[in-house]
């Protein structure tokens, strides 16, 4: 995508933007009889300028006009995911933005949100369709503005963004036959060249050798191999380093607690958390922030064959922790635990954060909204909720309190890996803050939000929506 910043003048296929009273935003000079076609064709229509909208006009001499009302309200990403989605598909390769003027309209100030939406919300996930004909692809666009500085560097900033969020919707989509572990070390592996990170992956035999006995207890039902995924940023030596991990399980059968038949077919998206933080990963190299950071990824299948590990088996994880398997559908944090606590002991972090399809208790208890959190540290808690609120993605923090570690505890092993049926989210988050230690710890259970959450308007109607990709890019590049 090109993006150019050029003086005003009337263009095709060009967005207008509307004040709260409907008066298109124009400089002067601007031809007034298209300005008087456009509010005619307002009037007509009897538009409601109280909600954010947007309004296609077939001009005779400029193609397509797109007004967009923006009421005092309105949340900018928001509206640029609608009009994102309106265009979609388009027939054209250029488009034009006439950039509004007075710096109290609601855009002046955040400009780079809006864009950051409308490049989300053109997301389209084609997967396997074949198509009849080559789609048009929209290739470059213009900042139609008379003194607007910084508008194509704005653009490149909210394109990077989206693309790497875009990246895990994408690995997200993709179904389990063609994104397999060896699958998402290839994109793991692609992204650290592509932007100069450090990448390694663990193998079986290594993560046998270190005692990674519950990640590797997971893959022992799957003909895949398990890999543990690790990519570093590496800005200096005196910088702290932040450790992110996701869970990367390509899919999800349940293992010998065979899932029901009705919806298994979504738990291709079961490694959203993966996808996101290798998402994340690629906006950090691109944005430099000064903090180290190092992403952890385990990557397995949990399928349930002959060698697959049964309902009351004890797994040790790598720090020693011996856990009985009462459920093996309770698998995500069973490779969160070996990578968050080898994470812990080789790369010291000062903060550790991990995000995971964990739990259906969180979906139950928050919909498909908010992600919910827990965190043992009110300052880790702060800059997380900093971060969700400057990206959009919603989170909602959930209580740890130890009297919940009760329902964990095990009887002939330290832990077991499910509690009681209440509180299922808290006790699958308490069960991982065992494996971080004293280290300051956050865990975003992104189970409701992970895949078809439209009700926030950047994200995709359906399919993989990249949740907590920028969330966590953010939290890197505004580190304190």
């Amino acid at each position: 995508m090109k993006f150019h910043q050029k003086s005003p003048k009337a263009s095709i296929n060009l967005v207008v933007f509307l004040d709260p009273k409907g008066q298109p935003l124009v400089p002067e000079g601007w031809p007034a009889h298209l300005v008087q076609r456009w509010t005619g064709f307002l009037s007509l229509q009897e538009v409601k300028l109280d909600t954010p909208g947007i309004h296609q006009v077939y001009d005779p001499e400029l193609e397509r006009v797109y007004l967009v009302s923006t009421p005092k309200d309105a949340d900018p990403r928001s509206l640029g995911g609608k009009l994102g989605k309106h265009l979609k598909s388009v027939s054209f390769s250029t488009l034009n933005f006439l950039i509004p003027e007075p710096s109290s309209h609601l855009l002046s100030k955040q400009f780079e949100p809006f864009l950051e939406g409308f490049f989300l919300g053109r997301y389209q996930y084609k997967g396997f369709k074949v198509e009849k004909k080559p789609a048009t692809t929209l290739k470059e666009i213009n900042f139609l503005a008379a003194a607007k500085p910084k508008l194509a560097g704005m653009a490149q900033s909210a394109f990077n963004r989206a693309e790497a969020t875009n990246l895990a919707r994408d690995l997200g989509n993709h179904p389990g036959n063609h994104f397999k572990p060896t699958d998402f070390k290839a994109a793991c592996e692609q992204v650290a060249t592509q932007h100069e990170l450090m990448f390694e992956a663990l193998d079986e035999t290594a993560m046998a050798k270190e005692g990674m006995g519950c990640l590797l207890g997971v893959s022992r039902g799957s003909e895949e191999p398990a890999f543990l995924n690790i990519l570093e940023y590496h800005v200096s030596k005196d910088a702290p380093t932040l450790m992110l991990v996701g869970k990367g399980l390509t899919f999800d059968a349940g293992g010998i607690s065979l899932k029901p038949a009705g919806g298994m077919h979504e738990m291709k998206h079961d490694m959203c958390g993966g996808a996101a933080v290798l998402g994340a990963m690629q906006i950090i190299a691109q944005e430099k922030p000064k903090v180290n950071v190092v992403a952890l990824i385990p990557s397995s299948e949990n399928m349930p064959d002959g060698k697959a590990v049964k309902p009351g088996d004890v797994l040790t994880a790598f720090n020693g922790t011996t856990v009985e398997v009462q459920n093996t559908d309770a698998e995500g944090r069973l490779i969160l635990a070996d990578a968050i606590s080898y994470g812990v002991k080789r790369f010291e972090p000062v903060a550790v954060v991990d995000v995971a399809t964990l739990t259906g208790a969180c979906v139950v208890a928050l919909g498909h909204y908010n992600s919910g959190y827990q965190c043992n540290q009110n300052k880790l808690a702060s800059q997380i909720e900093k971060a969700a609120t400057q990206t959009g993605d919603p989170v909602w923090r959930m209580p740890h309190h130890e009297v919940y570690e009760k329902d964990i505890e095990g009887t002939l092993s330290d832990l077991k890996n499910v509690g009681a049926r209440e509180g299922g989210m808290i006790t699958a988050g308490l069960f991982l803050q065992h494996f971080a230690g004293k280290v300051p710890w956050a865990h975003i259970d992104i189970a409701g939000t992970a895949w078809s959450a439209e009700r926030i308007p950047f994200y995709p109607d359906k399919g993989a929506t990249g949740t907590a990709t920028r969330l966590l890019a953010d939290l890197a590049v505004n580190w304190k």
